[in-house]
């Protein structure tokens, strides 16, 4: 290790404060984070992990924990209400070894905090501000904490220490935002796929399968719901009932997985940013994960990045001698990524997430055609499965990954053969 053991502040303890906690203190570390939650615990229902977020997992060597509790998806597909198909993609059309994996946040959430050592968690601890220079953060009850060495800002979409790096190119949020809650899986007949289904760009409903947690061994799936942002009090208001008559008209099928629903409580509320930053770094205080680089959950790449920024910045720290060498390396490989990701999620979410009819039409219409084309349908799998890099470049897969995944036994459905 070029680095030097130092004292790093972590926060925020999503899935990017918990990798890096895990990671930075197997290096030898001394971590100490910092979580607004005074009961911190997983936020959201369940996401879809991609090979590129999977991939650090098996760095971490996690890998088998993860896909004893996840489901294994191996197809993504869309239609609107008369059956027509608008999206199918296959991981299996990249590589017959790789596939995505739908997971519990809450299964995620105890992996990871059960392989931090020795955790030093101050919960209950809103950081406001921090001092980039002088290493220190200030809790909302104006204390201040530290020196540290580095502090890392994981704290989120709604980041309150984003602009401490450097003006914001752009911070704003997604005038749409969605509906989630964990039903059981029953007998639901595409256990290995990601179905959504649409109407116009005004109705989304997904459902993706996302396996067990460690304390919960009843196989679920992630139900979502898009609506806009301002709808949302307006849709509590109104009940459950008619909503549920108008997922029944939309989709019966997703509407028999919501048997057990009966109060607008049960559904939990997720909003979005979109947030662009120039500096990822100054002084002492760097980003990560959503605080760095937060974006429309249309490709399902939050988690999947957050991963990535952990293992990125604690490998730049290991390999270079001092923090004036690590962050930006750190920057320059992560921004050469997630530049992709934010160009495709702010173009793709209004035909998705919107009230532009026409641009729906155009989706319908055009998307699937798209897909089918030999370099469209190579970009589009790549930006799928996490692994593109820029415009031409990809983001390497190791061999031995690829062998774990394929030797994994996640069986390989015979529809996925075809």
């Amino acid at each position: 290790m070029k680095g030097s053991a130092r004292r790093i502040a972590v926060v925020g303890y999503g899935t990017a404060g918990q990798a890096l906690a895990v990671l930075l203190q197997r290096d030898g570390h001394q971590v100490e984070v910092f979580e607004q939650a005074a009961a911190p615990g997983p936020v959201g229902a369940g996401f879809l992990l991609q090979p590129s977020g999977l991939q650090v997992l098996w760095q971490m060597g996690l890998l088998d924990q993860i896909l004893a509790h996840g489901a294994p998806v191996r197809r993504l597909f869309g239609d609107v209400g008369d059956g027509r198909a608008v999206m199918e993609m296959r991981y299996e059309d990249l590589d017959r070894r790789i596939f995505g994996l739908g997971v519990q946040r809450g299964a995620l959430f105890l992996l990871l905090r059960q392989a931090w050592q020795t955790p030093v968690l101050h919960a209950g601890t809103r950081v406001v501000a921090v001092d980039a220079e002088g290493g220190r953060v200030q809790a909302a009850d104006g204390r201040w904490h530290g020196g540290f060495d580095l502090v890392v800002a994981a704290d989120g979409a709604a980041s309150c220490l984003r602009g401490h790096a450097g003006p914001p190119r752009l911070d704003r949020p997604y005038p749409w935002g969605a509906l989630w809650c964990l039903v059981p899986q029953g007998d639901w007949a595409h256990a290995d796929e990601l179905r959504q289904r649409y109407q116009g760009a005004r109705k989304m409903i997904g459902l993706l399968p996302v396996g067990t947690r460690p304390d919960d061994a009843q196989r679920r799936m992630s139900f979502f719901w898009s609506l806009p942002r301002a709808d949302v009090e307006r849709w509590r208001e109104g009940g459950v009932v008619p909503w549920l008559q108008e997922v029944a008209e939309l989709w019966p099928q997703a509407h028999a997985c919501l048997s057990g629903i009966c109060d607008s409580a049960q559904l939990a509320t997720a909003v979005y940013r979109d947030a662009v930053v120039g500096q990822w770094h100054r002084g002492r205080l760097v980003l990560a994960g959503d605080a760095a680089h937060a974006m429309s959950p249309q490709l399902g790449q939050g988690v999947n990045m957050a991963l990535l920024d952990a293992w990125a910045l604690c490998r730049a720290l290991r390999e270079e001698a001092s923090l004036a060498e690590a962050l930006p390396r750190y920057q320059r490989e992560r921004q050469a990524h997630v530049a992709i990701y934010h160009f495709w999620s702010r173009w793709l979410t209004p035909l998705f997430q919107s009230d532009r009819d026409l641009a729906a039409r155009a989706r319908d219409v055009g998307l699937r055609p798209l897909g089918r084309l030999p370099g469209g349908r190579g970009h589009m799998l790549r930006v799928l499965s996490g692994t593109q890099h820029g415009w031409l470049g990809r983001l390497a897969l190791a061999p031995g990954f690829l062998d774990a995944l394929a030797s994994s036994g996640a069986p390989t459905p015979v529809a996925a053969l075809a």
